[in-house]
């Protein structure tokens, strides 16, 4: 398990999930790693988690969480109050339209105050409900797809939609990249700790070279590039030296 950040395209720290465990365990070490104060912290559904909510603000940080049935009684009550005809006047709304590859995609982020849920209270530090309703259109095709989240933040439509929009960054920007770039499903390493070691040396490469901006390849040709010509390489290191001193 990674803890990503979106604003520097960097891993910042990882811990192994143990094979007889599950994310839930591992989360809260990881949390321990870092200093997440006036952070943004966003876990999808398998971390919406109230001693994972308690640790997070306890340590400065703002959570958003996915909300889904594993939490029935307040998934309920958020999922009838966003259908409500009259929820429209307790919300503030964002909108967003994305067109691309004969794709249109409407989002709307809807955002309310978490007062008044009964259900709410047993999380620490919870401010805000919210709503993704995302409608997409693929060749005369339309669907219609519903997201309800918690969050420690003020009811803000607009920064709500960009915390989730941005928590997705670690599947384009990392583990597609560690799949598809690096084959890391097909590694065989399987020794002690070396799986580890190895994912972390792959997670550093990928922050490396994502931070040398002098060439706009991409970050398959600029790994193949740094293995195979020593000034690139010492170009990439070079680049996140400079990085790092001016941070």
């Amino acid at each position: 398990m990674s803890a990503w950040s979106s604003a520097n395209s960097l891993v910042l720290g990882q811990v192994a999930v143990e094979s007889k465990s599950n994310e839930i365990v591992a989360i809260p070490k990881l949390l321990e790693l870092l200093d997440i104060t006036g952070c943004i912290v966003t876990i999808d559904a398998m971390g919406c988690q109230k001693e994972i909510a308690k640790q997070i603000t306890a340590n400065g940080g703002n959570y958003v969480f996915c909300l889904k049935e594993n939490h029935p009684n307040l998934y309920n009550e958020v999922k009838d109050f966003f259908n409500s005809d009259n929820t429209i006047k307790d919300t503030n709304i964002h909108q967003t339209t994305d067109c691309n590859h004969g794709r249109i995609e409407v989002r709307k982020y809807i955002s309310a105050s978490a007062k008044g849920f009964e259900h709410a209270s047993a999380w620490k530090g919870i401010e805000s409900v919210g709503m993704i309703e995302s409608k997409r259109e693929i060749n005369g095709e339309v669907s219609l797809e519903k997201r309800y989240y918690i969050s420690s933040l003020e009811s803000n439509a607009e920064r709500f939609g960009k915390a989730v929009r941005t928590h997705w960054q670690i599947e384009n920007s990392l583990h597609w990249v560690l799949d598809v770039v690096f084959n890391e499903d097909q590694c065989r390493i399987r020794d002690k700790h070396a799986a580890e070691n190895f994912a972390l040396l792959r997670r550093m490469a990928i922050g490396l070279l994502k931070n040398e901006k002098s060439s706009k390849k991409s970050i398959r040709r600029k790994k193949n590039q740094a293995s195979w010509d020593d000034e690139y390489l010492l170009r990439v290191l070079q680049a996140n030296v400079s990085v790092s001193s001016t941070c």
